[in-house]
């Protein structure tokens, strides 16, 4: 059979919105076979750049582990200051994300709403499962555009909102989440992403749980707990809410060694920590996005809210071509909406920020571009 054969017969077993469907380009697979991890720097996934030390409990691993771990729920709950009914653990956010599209949205029939630029994959969860996308699209300033958010009552079965924002940076105020809760009551969910509230926490919306019941918060310990290889994330909801959700999770969503280590993570030693790596990083962050607006036409967009800093320049295909080159990789966010011509770095460790630094004023000072 020839390959041109095969497609078709594929092609056509497969649904027709996936044929369709762009999968989500991260960070490992724009750079897949680019070369050896040990000679890279990777500062295009907001990793955190501070590994812990943890071992783990192997005499259990023949045993399938808990859908929802009692340690990692009462831990995580106590340190989100909630209620474990109010806490469900997934694998990453991105479950949680699927979760609520699965739970409430109907193939082919509903719709959600994002508000781009953002993170991709609300967009690409509901695709994959036929649920529609509409878009209302960030002020200038990157705050949202409530009128406009508004019009969508009725429309829409789950709202996102990023806070803080990826890939800008900036947090949305609890008076605009407000209005839009109030707006959407009884009508949608509205989902509020806070994988990078660490950086951020006083901007933190979970105090708005116990008074709206269509809030719900996603959580992670991908970046400031600097735990994005054990894929750990969390959805902060009511009761009912989460009680829904645990009816389209899988059987077993979180492995025992992901588990065991999450507990000790979210233990005094691994929050302290914690709060001590985001210090480090939100000092560098304010030193690099200072030292970088001095740099050619380099230009600072949106705020520094979370682990990363974004940027605009006319060099941006020069330039990421040129840091490429000297294997130091970051991301190029040109592609979003509102967004031309930018590239985004992750925070490193102060070595790593050095180095990228250096290069960034070379290809300026050489007249690279």
């Amino acid at each position: 059979m020839s390959a041109k054969q095969t497609r078709n017969w594929l092609s056509d077993l497969t649904v027709e919105h996936v044929n369709a469907l762009t999968p989500y380009e991260s960070a490992r697979r724009l750079f897949a076979g680019s070369g050896a991890d040990a000679e890279q720097v990777w500062l295009n996934a907001n990793e955190s750049p501070f590994a812990g030390d943890y071992a783990v409990d192997s005499s259990v691993f023949n045993r399938y582990p808990d859908c929802q771990p009692d340690t990692v729920i009462k831990a995580y709950a106590t340190y989100a200051n909630l209620q474990a009914s109010q806490t469900l653990v997934t694998r990453g956010a991105d479950e949680g994300i699927e979760l609520i599209v699965r739970a409430f949205c109907e193939a082919g029939k509903d719709s959600i709403l994002i508000c781009p630029p953002t993170y991709g994959m609300y967009a690409i969860s509901a695709q994959t499962f036929n649920v529609g996308v509409h878009k209302s699209l960030l002020n200038n300033d990157f705050s949202l555009k409530i009128p406009d958010i508004l019009s969508y009552v009725g429309k829409v079965k789950a709202v996102f909102i990023c806070s803080p924002n990826n890939p800008t940076g900036t947090s949305v105020s609890q008076q605009d989440i407000v209005k839009v809760l109030d707006a959407f009551k009884d009508q949608a969910i509205v989902v509020v992403d806070e994988a990078y509230i660490e950086f951020d926490i006083a901007q933190t919306q979970t105090d708005l749980l116990d008074k709206y019941e269509n809030l719900v918060i996603l959580r992670t310990l991908s970046k400031a707990f600097a735990l994005a290889g054990l894929r750990c994330g969390f959805t902060l909801a009511s009761s009912e809410i989460i009680q829904t959700l645990l009816k389209v999770i899988a059987p077993y969503p979180i492995p025992a060694p992901v588990a065991q280590i999450a507990s000790k993570a979210l233990e005094n030693q691994g929050l302290a920590k914690m709060r001590n790596d985001v210090a480090v990083l939100k000092d560098e962050l304010i030193s690099l996005s200072a030292a970088l607006a001095d740099i050619g036409d380099i230009q600072i967009i949106g705020d520094t809210n979370a682990n990363f800093v974004l940027f605009r320049t006319q060099s941006k295909t020069e330039l990421m071509a040129y840091l490429v080159k000297h294997k130091m990789l970051i991301r190029d966010q040109s592609k979003q909406i509102n967004l031309q011509n930018c590239l985004r770095i992750t925070i490193g460790n102060p070595a790593q920020n050095k180095t990228l630094l250096a290069l960034i004023k070379a290809f300026f000072a050489d007249g690279s571009q």
